[in-house]
C-alpha cells in the first residue's frame, strides 16, 4: 500500500515539475537504501542520467521564471511531465511487480498529466492575469518546493502522501458541491 502512495505522490510531483521527483529518485535510488530499483529502471540510478537530470532541471527552473517564457515552457512540458509522472509510477519501488506495468503507466500519465493541466491551464493563466505576471516567479518558487517536499514525502513517508492526497480529494470534493450549490441558488 505504501508503494502505491509513493508512486501517486511522485507522479503528482512531477506535474508540477518533470524533473525534480525524476532526480530525488535518482539519488536516493543511488546514494541511499530507501529506494530499490528493479533493474529495468536501474539506468535512473547513472551519472549520465543524474547529470542530465540537473542540467534539464535547471533549463526548467529558469525558463519557468521568465515572464512569457514560462508559458512556452509550460506547453513545451505537456509531453514530459506526464512521461516523468508514468515513469515514476512504474518505476516506483515494487510496484512494477505488484500491477501490470500498462496500469502504472497510465496512471502516472494520468496524475501527472492531471496535475500539469490544472497548473498549466488554470492557475497560472489566473496568477498571470491577476497579478500582471509578478506573481509567477513566486508561485514557480512554490511549485518547485512543493514538487520538492512531495517527491521526498513520497519516498520517505509515504502515508504522509497518502493523508494528504485524501484531505485534498475531499478538499476538491467538498470546494466543487459548494460551488455548484451556489450555482443553484443563484438560479
Amino acid at each position: 500500500m505504501m508503494d502505491i502512495f509513493a508512486a501517486f505522490g511522485l507522479s503528482a510531483s512531477a506535474g508540477l515539475n518533470a524533473y525534480i521527483p525524476l532526480l530525488v529518485v535518482a539519488l536516493l535510488a543511488r546514494f541511499t537504501d530507501l529506494i530499490q530499483l528493479s533493474e529495468r529502471w536501474q539506468a535512473l540510478e547513472s551519472w549520465w542520467i543524474i547529470g542530465l537530470l540537473i542540467v534539464l532541471g535547471l533549463i526548467e527552473f529558469f525558463a519557468d521564471k521568465i515572464p512569457a517564457v514560462n508559458h512556452i515552457n509550460d506547453v513545451v512540458q505537456t509531453l514530459f511531465r506526464p512521461t516523468a509522472g508514468a515513469i515514476l509510477f512504474a518505476a516506483s519501488a515494487n510496484v512494477i511487480t505488484e500491477i501490470h506495468p500498462v496500469i502504472s503507466i497510465a496512471a502516472g500519465l494520468l496524475v501527472a498529466g492531471g496535475v500539469h493541466a490544472i497548473k498549466s491551464a488554470i492557475i497560472r493563466p489566473a496568477v498571470t492575469a491577476t497579478t500582471a505576471g509578478l506573481g509567477d516567479v513566486p508561485v514557480s518558487l512554490a511549485e518547485d518546493l512543493v514538487s520538492t517536499t512531495l517527491s521526498i514525502l513520497s519516498v520517505v513517508i509515504p502515508v504522509v502522501v497518502g493523508i494528504i492526497m485524501l484531505a485534498f480529494a475531499a478538499w476538491i470534493i467538498w470546494w466543487l458541491t459548494r460551488r455548484m450549490r451556489r450555482r443553484r441558488n443563484q438560479i
